[in-house]
């Protein structure tokens, strides 16, 4: 089954969306990656969402990746006396270590960190930047600060400080036992939240030790300035615009999330927009169409895939919200307009043979009106190169690898097929033209552009360039 476009579709699992039937029907609307957000939800209850995907995926024959976006150190107030309590603009309000119930005049933060690190003018903004406080005076357990915008508060809303670079790692004890959970049922993606600084992704990378891709969530303002150096650590990134918006300017939200994608593409990474994408569709049957707009502009930037939250987790309509996603995705790749901004951003090949080739494929298949690009991979470095250029015509991603097939249908444009090995390089093109057809990229008469790496097996090595013609019997001519 092949997708008719190119940009993929992330949704999060949760409760509107834990059954098989309801996760079958979200693949079925479109929904390429599944996300498990572990940030809720029990080992047991994502552990039964991850069995069911693997049960679609095997129906359906098509690789499906999952993504576990783990918690990060997330900061919250405690509780409240009453449950909740409103607070006043220029009312004073003090936060502290003490775990007694709050009330209107003060509220627990068990966070030690936040104590050592903010300092007289600096500002903690609660429950999304809903309500905003500056500290006046603080201590090594406590913080007197000044309502700046009030409103309601209740029970452990989340706790954000902006321009603070916090001194605590991206991997709570919490994220290491979930990652353990995770790494054992086999998911393809974890998703790292809160990354502050290039060691972030180290400490990350050496827990994972190569049993799944790294995705780096961009939502604190400190990683902007290590940006290039993130991007270059990581497996793919995501633009997370919740936290990363709350803690910015609006008006800086928009350049920012170009700002990634571009440096993302560049180099040759995958990218994620995600956060309040079709928001309203939690409780309505259709978009704003300021929502609309949102979507096609990742579209229009060229963004690997695009991300639904509680849209599909806790929403009202699941299935709808990828279904909309997925028309207006079609409907922008099939603008004119398309093409050419996706094709604005260039990439300047490295000086190797890998990227020379992969350089090559996509104006061949242009030139030729090639049906498709076929690339056989064993690590998925040659596929991601492939679809770095962004050619015109589909990209078939072969690989002896499931696990590589998982992590590749996050990418741009990659129809990923899991197939057996190639003994041969004659072998390998029969496989790309069978499959080629069987997939309803291409027919017989029509051409294709292979590339490959032999011997098979090195990652990187993509070496080879063949033109080859289907015949009446699905085989190369």
């Amino acid at each position: 089954m092949q997708r008719a476009r190119n940009v993929k579709i992330i949704a999060t699992l949760g409760p509107a969306s834990s059954s098989p039937e309801v996760i079958r029907d979200l693949f079925a609307a479109g929904a390429d990656i599944f996300r498990l957000n572990f940030s809720h939800g029990t080992h047991a209850t994502h552990q039964a969402v991850h069995g069911a995907v693997r049960q679609i995926e095997q129906e359906s024959g098509r690789p499906i990746g999952i993504l576990v976006d783990l918690q990060g150190p997330k900061l919250r107030l405690g509780g409240f006396a009453s449950g909740s309590v409103t607070l006043a603009d220029g009312a004073s309000f003090r936060v502290d270590l003490s775990e007694l119930p709050g009330d209107a005049a003060r509220a627990s933060l068990p966070h030690p960190e936040v104590f050592a690190t903010i300092w007289p003018g600096a500002d903690l903004l609660l429950d999304d930047g809903r309500v905003r406080l500056r500290v006046e005076q603080s201590g090594e357990d406590f913080a007197e600060t000044v309502v700046i915008a009030g409103g309601e508060l209740s029970d452990h809303k989340g706790v954000n400080l902006p321009n603070t670079i916090l001194p605590f790692s991206a991997l709570t004890e919490k994220d290491r036992a979930d990652l353990d959970f995770a790494l054992a049922l086999g998911v393809d993606w974890i998703g790292l939240s809160f990354v502050q600084r290039p060691d972030d992704i180290g400490e990350a990378r050496d827990a994972i030790a190569g049993r799944a891709a790294l995705l780096t969530k961009i939502e604190k303002p400190a990683a902007i300035a290590h940006l290039d150096s993130i991007v270059a650590l990581s497996d793919a990134l995501m633009v997370a615009r919740g936290d990363l918006g709350v803690e910015l300017p609006v008006e800086e939200g928009p350049g920012l999330q170009k700002q990634i994608i571009r440096s993302a593409r560049q180099a040759g990474k995958p990218v994620v927009v995600a956060t309040q994408m079709l928001e309203s569709m939690i409780t309505a049957p259709v978009p704003t169409r300021a929502e609309v707009s949102d979507v096609a502009t990742a579209v229009y930037d060229g963004a690997d895939a695009i991300m639904l939250s509680g849209e599909s987790a806790t929403g009202k309509h699941p299935v709808d919200s990828v279904a909309v996603m997925d028309r207006i995705a079609r409907q922008v790749e099939h603008d004119p307009l398309y093409t050419s901004l996706v094709g604005a951003l260039p990439t300047v090949p490295e000086a190797t043979t890998a990227d020379a080739i992969s350089a090559a494929a996509r104006q061949v298949a242009e030139t030729l009106g090639a049906a498709a690009v076929s690339t056989y991979t064993t690590s998925g470095s040659t596929a991601l190169r492939a679809a770095r250029e962004r050619p015109h015509v589909p990209v078939l991603a072969l690989t002896p690898s499931l696990a590589t097939a998982r992590r590749l249908a996050l990418v741009w444009g990659l129809h990923c097929v899991h197939t057996e090995d190639a003994t041969n390089f004659a072998d390998m093109v029969e496989n790309a033209c069978q499959h080629a057809v069987a997939s309803g990229i291409a027919k017989a008469g029509d051409q294709l552009v292979v590339t490959a790496g032999v011997p098979f097996g090195t990652p990187g090595a993509t070496n080879v360039l063949r033109i080859v013609s289907i015949g009446a019997n699905h085989g190369p001519v």
